[in-house]
Order: structure tokens, then C-alpha cells, then sequence
């Protein structure tokens, strides 16, 4: 049974400390199993695909004699796909992939923003490391062992595994309205300009919860949704409260 979730608080330059629930080592096994399955089940599906349309006929048998072909159209995409699926995936969806969408989390860099791609490269190198001796033994233990549960890669690449679910909030905002509710002074507006500029790159139930913590903070009101769009509601109030200063 695992313990409870521990949250991570991300100390930011500008003042908009984020706190994260940190992914232990239950929510990382169901990720890994999901992502496994499906590059699995898609490299599989490729070479079954490959294989009766180089046979012309329903055989995957390979070829008596070497054939490039055959390594080119069927053998090496599968290849591909099993062991860059991680990697290409990561990158194209900033942190995340198939499985981990289902398990609920998400690759975040130390700072609480998407991770840099030199990161996500660095960090799918040292699967080598992890995955060693067999099972990633290397990394299980790394993240058995480790405070907020970071195997190498982790480690190497300054990336963490986070839960999507609450994925940032303003620690301690009740008590730093009481102390300034209503004026938008010079931290104030680098807060918003900073939330404002991480926009794109938070979920919309984390970044709407962040407006709202500051918008209280700083005297501002529940917005009215605009167009339906509750979204682009609390952006538009954070616009407005950052050009009233």
C-alpha cells in the first residue's frame, strides 16, 4: 500500500511558489505497465502488418535470405517504435504519454514548468542505467529510496513525476490576502505576469485554481465566463488586473 501523497513546493524567482503532488512508486509501475502494453501492442501490430504485405499472402515468416527489404519495412519500425516510443512521446506531448495520461501524471522539470527537451533526452539515455540488471532494478530501487521517488534518469535530467489531478496551487494564500487583498504591488505583478506566461504549458483545472488563488490574493473577483469559456475568463481577469496597476 503505498503512503501518502508528498507535495513538492517549487520555489520560483518571481514569488508564485507551486506545490506539487509528487507521483510515488505505485503511480510510476502503473504508467510504465500501460506505456508498455501499448508500444507492445503497436510494434507487434506493425510487424504483423509489415510482414503480410512483404509475404503477399497471410505468413509472417521471414525471408530464407538476407533482405533489406524486409529489415527496412518490417523488422526496423517495430524495432523503432518499442524503444523510442518513451522518447518520441515524451517530446511531442511535453511530458507525458498515452500511459501516463491514463495513470493520472505527468514529467514536470524542478521549476514546475514542461521539461526542456534536452531533458527528456537526457533522461530516456539513462533508461540504459535503470533498466539494469533486469526489470529496471536499477531504478526501482533508485526510486524506493529516493525522497520525491526520482529514478537516474530523473535524477541526471532534473525532471520529476507529479499527479495531474492537482497539479500546482499557491501554498499559503489565505494568509498573504489577509496581509494585502486589493492592491497589486511590484511582486503582485510579477506573480501574474508569470502565471500569465506559464499559461500554456499548466493544465486548465491547475492554472484556473492558480487564478484564482491570486485573484483573491490581490482583490480580484470570480470572473464571469466568457463566451462559455471559463478558461479564457480567468485569463482575461489576470489581464485585466495585471494593466490596472
Amino acid at each position: 500500500m503505498s503512503g501518502p501523497v508528498r507535495d513538492l513546493t517549487v520555489d520560483s524567482v518571481t514569488g508564485i511558489d507551486v506545490s506539487l503532488p509528487v507521483a510515488g512508486p505505485g503511480a510510476r509501475a502503473y504508467a510504465f505497465l500501460l506505456d508498455w502494453h501499448i508500444r507492445l501492442i503497436v510494434a507487434l501490430a506493425w510487424f504483423v502488418v509489415g510482414a503480410l504485405l512483404y509475404n503477399g499472402r497471410p505468413s509472417l515468416a521471414p525471408p530464407l535470405s538476407n533482405d533489406a527489404r524486409w529489415f527496412g519495412t518490417v523488422v526496423a519500425p517495430a524495432l523503432a517504435i518499442y524503444f523510442l516510443y518513451h522518447c518520441v512521446l515524451e517530446l511531442a506531448m511535453r511530458g507525458s504519454t498515452p500511459g501516463k495520461r491514463m495513470a493520472g501524471v505527468r514529467l514536470v522539470a524542478r521549476d514546475g514548468g514542461s521539461p526542456s527537451a534536452g531533458a527528456l533526452l537526457t533522461r530516456n539515455v539513462f533508461r540504459l542505467v535503470d533498466s539494469l540488471p533486469l526489470c529496471y532494478g536499477v531504478g526501482l530501487i533508485s526510486v524506493v529510496l529516493t525522497r520525491d521517488h526520482l529514478r537516474i534518469g530523473d535524477m541526471a535530467a532534473g525532471t520529476l513525476l507529479v499527479f495531474e489531478r492537482a497539479e500546482a496551487r499557491l501554498p499559503g494564500s489565505a494568509a498573504a490576502a489577509a496581509r494585502g487583498a486589493g492592491h497589486l504591488d511590484a511582486a503582485g505583478a510579477e506573480i501574474v505576469a508569470e502565471l500569465l506566461e506559464r499559461w500554456s504549458t499548466l493544465t486548465p483545472e491547475a492554472r484556473q485554481r492558480l487564478a484564482r488563488q491570486v485573484l483573491e490574493r490581490y482583490g480580484g473577483g470570480e470572473p464571469a465566463a466568457s463566451g462559455g469559456d471559463p478558461d479564457a475568463a480567468w485569463r482575461a481577469e489576470l489581464e485585466r488586473l495585471a494593466s490596472s496597476r
